[in-house]
């Protein structure tokens, strides 16, 4: 066959495709003629994190910028257009707002019951999904329970069941790992045929450090790569006439190394694979965004020669790969190809540019009004507002009221243990802080009420509270990878410097409260986002001190945490052996246990961290919502410059303006003292202030609910509480609690469930 010539795609004029490609590779007419010619289009759908209904429960208002409702309008569409299609799903689906939450924790799935996202789903003929790394945020069980729901097959290769007889050998998967579908196809001449596709799914195998606690002992996960060759012609040897590779996987350019997380440039060179349909992460392919990356060839849409697509996250655009087929000698083969991330929104013109479905709306209209009556719910007030517009350039409040919290929950648990007496820090980062996940992705909270849609706008992630127990040295090593965030800043460029590195995840930007310290951006980074080290002899943070003083490196300290981080960062755990304490409570439900206790707070960022001084006329630049203009204009050291571009604004940095770092008490409180009275209900009590005088050691006895404490109480549990919830009440800790329950799952306690207070001792 003669060499296949390629089409250069005409660029749409609208401005709302500026990121979406078209991409088409044409065959000549001689190949056409040769034999049978069948149009096929895969569309697919990635990284939806529950959003089905077109609603931002954050803000608690529509939105047009994501959604399936919207994404189900451009399927629809999609499918009128061609003869023959399939529709894939790429997982991270169940996971990723209070949706999702409500479902798997508030009123759990129940047997039988339907997972809202597969009530929507199986209204579009899915033809197969694949499982994503978030999908075991939950646990397996409720993974199993979930997937039930789905009329279509669902397929993983490189997960195992954990038979702990170390013989790779005889490792059995533990989802299907792959399906070969039988569909029929109508050629170009009207004729049908039954074309065999192979469908496989890959997860990143960083899924045994991101989710240890619940995967521990019941699996482990392979190499993609490694797995696809051991699969890929087993599939061609049952018959498979094109193969889809469907990796919940995302594209780097970087040196391939075993299990890697993002893999798809190699995936692509397996032989065998006709088409790649990934995701993971949150990024749209073919766009500007891998120009000049090995093996891309946006013109084609393809990676490797083989045709790709990203559709981005939340439903915000439909992946669409059309695959010209000819069949020769009995053979189906790949002729050209054609691919497109369609987009359901306009940020150009913030406009939307489909209509949302109202069937999929209505499909869980029962469970959306349940979670926004659970989102509604009040948990206190706050005198100021809380957002994370600079969360990346200062000290800032939406960060400080978690590490707050997670400190004040870790110094509670560790009392009575050998760790009692070590001086606890906390690290928290700005989850909502726009990137990859654009402009509106900020957490902005008004003053007055805060609601659990606004704690779960702080803490987006239902991970679980961890404490590490780390040195100061190893807490510098970990403030230098955080430092990675940002760009070497050169003293000696006048032009324009962008600060933020967007190639490192925000929620890896951890500030750790409890210690002060100044990043010196002009330095180089020590650390890649991945904990790498690229620059042995580079140091970022100066002037770090505890309690005031040069920080010593030698000293213990307990840093309260997450599970993600504690189990999966070699910076947070360097040796895999340092997580002290794993509780079983959400960090999202200590920060509602915290603000409840407090009754009103006030957010305001200790100041502990900044960008250290530089000097000279530099030009510095960032970019943050344009919702953040006014509070620029308050703000010291921070200009508003003009509008950005995807929706963003662009702000400039004045480094001799920024307020530097200041020295934190190590005996700072975080727990103020709640209003006694109604009287006190509208004087704010704040997140940082001197304690009162001490008049006794002794600790406070409780004085309510009972007024006995020395009797046994049964405590009947109600909608909302948690163990440790109840614990506080009662001044009892949630493992005593489990302990004299015989709990055996502390995080499963149910409405109605009976649960003995121990008398106090």
């Amino acid at each position: 066959m003669k060499k296949l010539s390629q089409i250069t795609f005409k660029r749409l004029t609208s401005a709302f495709v500026a990121a979406a490609f078209v991409v088409v590779t044409a065959i000549p007419a001689s190949a056409a003629d040769s034999g049978t010619t069948v149009k096929l289009r895969i569309l697919e759908t990635t990284d939806l994190h529950v959003n089905i209904v077109n609603y931002d429960y954050y803000a608690d208002k529509e939105t047009d910028q994501y959604g399936l409702a919207k994404t189900a309008t451009l399927i629809k569409k999609a499918r009128e257009e061609a003869k023959n299609s399939l529709l894939f799903d790429n997982g991270d689906l169940i996971q990723g707002n209070p949706l999702g939450d409500y479902v798997a924790k508030v009123d759990p799935l129940k047997d039988g019951e339907i997972h809202p996202v597969y009530k929507a789903m199986n209204l579009l003929d899915y033809d197969a999904g694949n499982i994503g790394n978030h999908e075991f945020n939950y646990g397996l069980d409720f993974l199993k329970q979930s997937l039930k729901g789905a009329n279509f097959p669902y397929v993983n290769a490189n997960v195992y069941i954990d038979d702990k007889d170390q013989d790779p050998n005889n490792d059995k998967n533990a989802f299907k790992p792959y399906i070969i579908l039988d569909k029929t196809v109508t050629d170009e001449s009207g004729k049908t045929h039954t074309l065999k596709v192979g469908v496989i799914g890959f997860v990143p195998p960083q899924i045994l450090q991101w989710d240890k606690a619940n995967l521990e002992g019941k699996v482990i996960a392979k190499d993609i790569v490694a797995t696809a060759k051991k699969f890929i012609p087993q599939m061609k040897k049952e018959g498979a006439d094109i193969i889809v590779a469907v990796p919940h996987s995302g594209f780097e350019d970087i040196p391939q190394t075993d299990m890697m997380e993002n893999s798809v440039l190699y995936l692509t060179k397996v032989e065998g694979i006709d088409a790649v349909l990934f995701g993971h992460a949150h990024k749209v392919f073919p766009s500007d965004a891998f120009k000049g990356n090995t093996g891309v060839d946006l013109e084609a849409g393809t990676i490797n020669g083989i045709p790709a697509v990203e559709p981005g996250f939340w439903g915000d655009h439909l992946g669409v790969i059309d695959l010209e087929l000819t069949q020769v000698d009995g053979k189906w083969k790949v002729a050209g190809s054609k691919t497109e991330a369609r987009p359901i929104y306009d940020t150009v013109n913030k406009k939307s540019l489909v209509a949302t479905d109202e069937e999929i709306v209505k499909a869980v209209e029962t469970e959306h009004e349940h979670t926004l009556d659970y989102i509604r719910g009040p948990v206190g007030k706050t005198t100021a507002p809380i957002n994370s517009f600079f969360a990346l350039v200062q000290d800032d409040p939406s960060i400080q009221i978690v590490t707050n919290a997670q400190k004040w929950y870790v110094k509670k648990q560790l009392q009575g243990t050998e760790y009692e007496k070590l001086p606890v820090l906390s690290a928290g980062a700005p989850f909502k802080a726009g990137g990859r996940s654009g402009a509106s992705y900020y957490t902005n909270i008004p003053a007055g009420t805060i609601a659990i849609k606004n704690v779960a706008d702080l803490y987006v992630y239902p991970n679980t509270v961890h404490a590490v127990l780390v040195t100061g040295a190893e807490v510098k090593e970990w403030l230098e990878w955080s430092a990675g965030q940002f760009n070497q800043i050169h003293t000696d460029q006048t032009g324009e410097q962008q600060l933020i590195n967007n190639d490192f995840p925000t929620y890896n930007f951890d500030v750790i409260d409890g210690v002060s310290y100044e990043i010196d951006v002009t330095q180089p980074a020590k650390y890649d986002a991945k904990g790498t080290v690229i620059n042995p002899t580079a140091s970022r943070i100066k002037d770090l001190k505890f309690d005031g003083k040069p920080i010593d490196p030698k000293q213990k300290f307990v840093v309260a945490t997450n599970n993600y981080r504690a189990s999966s960062s070699k910076l947070a755990n360097p040796d895999g052996k340092r997580i002290i304490m794993a509780a079983p409570d959400e960090n999202r439900q200590v920060v509602i246990d915290y603000i409840r206790e407090n009754k009103t707070i006030n957010p305001t960022a200790d100041g502990n961290w900044s960008l250290a001084p530089i000097k000279g006329g530099v030009n510095v630049t960032f970019v943050s919502s344009p919702d953040a203009k006014d509070l620029a204009a308050n703000s010291k050291g921070i200009s508003y410059v003009g509008a950005g571009e995807n929706g963003f604004a662009k702000y400039s940095l004045n480094f001799a303006e920024l307020a530097p770092s200041k020295d934190i008490p190590s005996d700072q409180p975080v727990t103020p003292a709640p209003s006694g009275n109604a009287a006190d209900e509208g004087k704010p009590a704040t997140d940082i202030e001197k304690p009162a005088p001490a008049t006794s050691t002794a600790p406070a006895k409780a004085t309510s609910p009972s007024a006995d404490a020395s009797k046994e109480i049964v405590y009947t549990v109600k909608k909302g509480d948690t163990l440790s919830h109840i614990g506080l009440k009662y001044r009892v800790s949630w493992r005593k609690l489990a302990e004299v329950n015989h709990l055996s799952n502390p995080d499963f306690i149910t409405i109605g469930q009976k649960i003995v207070i121990p008398a106090a001792q």
